[in-house]
């Protein structure tokens, strides 16, 4: 199972790659992913049938008792054959649905692929984490389906209203799924259900649960978002809407039914919601014009009726609801999978415009009859099978309360009739002759392979209704977990004599067919009816509300003063852990102000520096001066025995000096002085105070403590575990790598940020070349310069602004800083230094390069785009967890290999180098992308804001 759903991420990763070299024929390759899920689907049905199940375990994260648990039992099966089975037609469809050349054809691809893949790991999902996130992931990529390319209003509004309402959902079940799993003492799912344990608890996580479920499968009052997401393309509502993202929610319903069905609120909420999403979904059917809208809320108002069904709690309930969910996919893909082709040949779905199709494309005709005969529960397709059976378990008590039995079948009975009813007006609008209207002209008639997928889809329908006793041991293998209501369980079948549930269906059929003979009077009476009010509006009109609020809270309490907001989150550190510390917290018996006389003289360097810079009213001065504090921290870090902390701090140090320098070029030269010396003696007071609480809690924390320090361990097991001597290293690439990946990965996304900030128009700009400008033939600028030229672009500097001895220094000592770099990063495992340290020395290379020669030098010195460093050092630092998987250990640990090799000798290698690699290619392009933002990019705008006169073929000098 888990080699399956690798597959779907290898296809839809691969997805793109084939669409480029094939076009829309790459669809028929990829359907062949979901096809071969099918098939060892089909493979484990013998197994499944005898009433056995399929795991599979593989461990993650043995340390959290993290795996990836799978399971595949009766439901599972049934649900992931639907989803598996429908994708690969519909994939198949894509192939003549989409255009040779259409944009985004490969993007597209990718999404749906990716989405049948998350989609069966949800459905095999046994672990309950594990569920939410494939659940999340069919939420994100629907999204991204829905949206499109992004470039029409209707798509965005509808992708985004899809997304806040289930990721709200999905937030509020992954609150219920912990509540579940502590109560049950599992995260199993299985093994939730078969004990899910009592209490309040347990009802509160159930509530939450099922409102994942209800916004999922859009029910009343979030049943809107479904119709809106009509703006996806047809293959998208077929697959998404129709056969899986929205059974996601019944699937969650029928597999935590057996456990949960008797927690208090489990059948008012699921029955009620049902009930009304049935009735409100096949009324507003009725009244619409657009055959896709039509089928949407025919969606809205069956998943109501599934939901019934599968809430129920009783064994003839669920044998109904399971064997209606398996129709209700197979005529609603089929019907949606029609709409797409009358769209395509015609380019319209209005049914007003639409007329005489049947006779023209005759052979959609009977595809579509039949998966609308089924949706109308008409003998002897599976959907009639399914309905039957339904209102037969309600008839016989299906369930507890025999009154709530009854008024359940009514509204079941009332539904039903509104389905036949836009059954029927579906194949009217579609098909018929409509006296007035000229027929509809079909430009694009469709192919074979076109009407490939629904007619296998309708064909399936139409042999699973004669078949439907052969399904009996497939539903019967889940249907059985559950409680018998009935005095005895009835199998599915055509036939079952003359009964009560036939006579019902035949009502449903009549009345179904009297609305629509009377659809005039039926569209004035809901004119009459409407409400000026709706769900949608009322949604946009939250999200109005909650903008509203957010600009009144920010106003309020974001007044764009830095002071401020620094000085309420002090005074709260001062008032909380303060007061704690004070009253509470051990106080040392011991106090040991320094080690050495020198900690006492460079601490007092440090004070009178930080002193100092209260004081000096020059904005670059007061840099330099606190400046002296980080070097002199950096020197406390070495006469303590730390010589990595101190040659990282030294280099942060200088690192953030140049930054500083960088960002005061844009500011004036002086500290205006606007603020009152109360209130400076204020901020003072606070800043001294914290500045003694964050020493006396350093001071506490080391006398309190009682046990023995895990860092005693360090040592033998950074050289044991890890190959390396340098502890530190060993920590941050091994021991705790996982933070640190956390921690490159912000740096990441704050060089990503820094950089939105300053290119306004593009992500990281252009790269300036000194050959990009226009220059006399022998490489010099129309102005003076040098004889000689030290740097590759010297000569784009104005003359006045050079420095020949920096230029040679830079010369001279370039190659070697980044050679000292690299030495820095192999030799960081066993002495001072390390990636982070290495990639801080070549970016002030770097640095060197830009101060020396200008954002012409800093082009000539990096050539490569700051975007591509930050990426390719995340990836080779996160891919290098595989290198451990593949020698054996887990994700993230290091292997050691050590080999002979001639000349030089015995080799050792330690995997944990890749990590540091990744790492060192970040820093460099965080670095870089610091100095093309903050320097190059500004200069570029100094010279855009301050344009020089020039003569033809002269240059601008800088």
């Amino acid at each position: 199972m888990t080699a399956l759903l690798l597959l779907h991420l290898i296809a839809a990763l691969g997805a793109p790659l084939l669409v480029r070299w094939w076009g829309r024929a790459a669809f028929l390759v990829l359907a062949l992913v979901p096809g071969a899920a099918l098939a060892w689907l089909l493979v484990q049905l013998s197994v499944v049938l005898a009433g056995g199940v399929v795991e599979e375990t593989t461990s993650w994260i043995p340390a959290l008792d993290l795996a990836v648990t799978l399971r595949l039992d009766a439901l599972s099966l049934t649900i992931a054959a639907l989803v598996t089975g429908v994708g690969a037609l519909v994939l198949l469809y894509c192939a003549r649905y989409v255009g040779r050349d259409e944009e985004g054809t490969a993007r597209f691809a990718a999404c749906l692929t990716g989405f049948a893949g998350a989609m069966l790991g949800l459905v095999l999902a046994d672990d309950l984490l594990l569920l939410y996130v494939f659940w999340e992931l069919t939420t994100v990529l629907s999204f991204l389906l829905i949206g499109g390319d992004g470039a029409r209003l209707a798509g965005r509004r509808a992708a985004t209203q899809a997304l806040v309402l289930t990721t709200a959902g999905g937030l509020a079940m992954l609150v219920g799924l912990l509540l579940l799993g502590q109560a049950s003492g599992s995260w199993l799912l299985s093994e939730v259900v078969a004990d899910p344990g009592t209490g309040p608890a347990v009802t509160a996580g159930m509530l939450l649960v099922l409102a994942g479920a209800v916004t999922k499968s859009a029910l009343v009052p979030f049943h809107f978002w479904l119709p809106a997401a009509m703006e996806a393309p047809t293959p998208v509502s077929a697959y998404l809407h129709a056969a899986a993202m929205v059974k996601a929610g019944i699937y969650l319903v029928a597999r935590l039914a057996p456990g949960l069905a008797e927690v208090p609120g489990w059948r008012p909420v699921l029955i009620g919601l049902g009930l009304a999403t049935m009735l409100v979904g096949g009324w507003r059917a009725l009244r619409q014009t657009d055959l896709k809208l039509l089928l949407a809320f025919g969606t809205v108002s069956q998943l109501g009726f599934l939901m019934v069904l599968l809430g129920g709690g009783s064994r003839e309930l669920a044998a109904a609801g399971l064997a209606m969910t398996c129709a209700h996919a197979l005529f609603k893909s089929t019907l949606f999978l029609s709409v797409g082709v009358i769209d395509h040949a015609t380019g319209t779905r209005d049914l007003r415009r639409v007329s005489g199709l049947g006779r023209q494309l005759p052979a959609l005709a009977v595809i579509a009859t039949a998966a609308a005969a089924s949706m109308a529960g008409l003998p002897p397709l599976l959907g009639f099978v399914g309905k039957e059976a339904a209102f037969a378990a309600l008839w016989d008590g299906g369930l507890p309360d025999r009154t709530t039995a009854a008024l359940v079948l009514a509204g079941l009975v009332l539904g039903s009739t509104f389905t036949v009813a836009y059954s029927a007006r579906f194949l009217w609008g579609a098909f018929a002759r409509k006296p007035g209207t000229p027929p509809a002209e079909v430009a694009h008639p469709p192919g074979p392979l076109f009407l490939t997928a629904p007619a296998v889809l309708a064909l399936a329908g139409l042999v699973a209704g004669p078949a439907s006793p052969a399904l009996e041991p497939l539903v019967a293998g889940y249907a059985d977990t559950l409680p018998l209501l009935a005095p005895e369980p009835e199998q599915l079948g055509l036939w079952h004599g003359w009964q009560p549930a036939l006579l019902l269906s035949a009502v449903t059929l009549l009345g179904g067919l009297g609305l629509f003979a009377v659809r005039a009077r039926v569209s004035r009476v809901q004119e009459r009816l409407a409400v000026g009010a709706s769900a949608d509006e009322g949604y946009w009109n939250v999200l109005q509300g909650l903008d509203r609020l957010a600009v009144l809270v920010t106003g309020t309490t974001q007044r764009g003063s830095l002071p401020a907001y620094l000085g309420t989150i002090l005074v709260v550190l001062l008032a909380l852990p303060g007061t704690l510390l004070v009253t509470r917290a051990p106080w040392p018996a011991e106090w040991r102000a320094w080690d050495t006389p020198a900690q006492a003289l460079v601490g007092a360097v440090m004070l009178i520096a930080a002193a100092l810079a209260l004081r000096i009213r020059q904005r670059l001065s007061a840099v330099l001066v606190v400046g002296i504090t980080g070097y002199g921290l950096a020197l406390l870090f070495a006469l303590q025995g730390a010589p990595d902390l101190a040659l990282t701090q030294f280099l942060v140090e200088t690192l953030t000096l140049v930054v500083f320098v960088l960002v005061l070029r844009k500011l004036p030269k002086d500290i205006a002085e606007r603020h009152r010396g109360r209130e400076r003696a204020a901020r003072g007071a606070i800043a001294v105070a914290v500045g003694a609480l964050m020493g006396v809690i350093g001071a506490v924390a080391m006398a309190v403590r009682t046990a023995t320090p895990v860092s005693v361990d360090y040592p033998e097991e950074a050289y044991e575990y890890g190959g390396g001597q340098n502890v530190v290293n060993v920590t941050l690439v091994d021991i705790r790598a996982w933070d640190t990946l956390g921690e490159i990965s912000l740096l990441v996304v704050a060089a990503t940020g820094v950089a939105s900030l300053v290119f306004l128009r593009h992500r990281t700009g252009g790269v300036d070349r000194a050959e990009d400008l226009q220059l006399r033939p022998d490489g010099v600028s129309p102005r003076r310069a040098p004889r000689r030229r030290w740097l590759a672009a010297t000569a784009t500097l104005d003359p006045q602004r050079r420095s020949v001895v920096l230029e040679v220094i830079t010369r001279l000592l370039f190659h070697s800083i980044l050679v000292f770099s690299l030495y820095l990063l192999f030799s960081g495992h066993n002495e001072p230094g390390g990636g982070f340290a290495g990639g801080l020395v070549a970016g002030l290379a770097l640095v060197l390069r830009y101060l020396a020669g200008g954002r012409y030098e800093l082009g000539e010195a990096a050539r490569v785009a700051p975007g591509l460093l930050l990426g390719s050092g995340l990836l080779v630092a996160g891919g290098s967890g595989a290198a451990g998987l593949l020698a054996g250990e887990d994700v993230l640990q290091s292997a050691i290999l050590q080999v002979t090799l001639p000349v030089l000798g015995d080799v050792k290698l330690v995997t944990s180098l890749f990590f540091d690699m990744g790492v060192y290619l970040i820093v460099v392009g965080l670095v870089l992308d610091v100095l093309r933002s903050l320097g190059a990019e500004l200069d570029r705008q100094d010279d855009e804001d301050d344009p020089i006169g020039l003569q033809p073929g002269e240059v601008v000098v800088r």
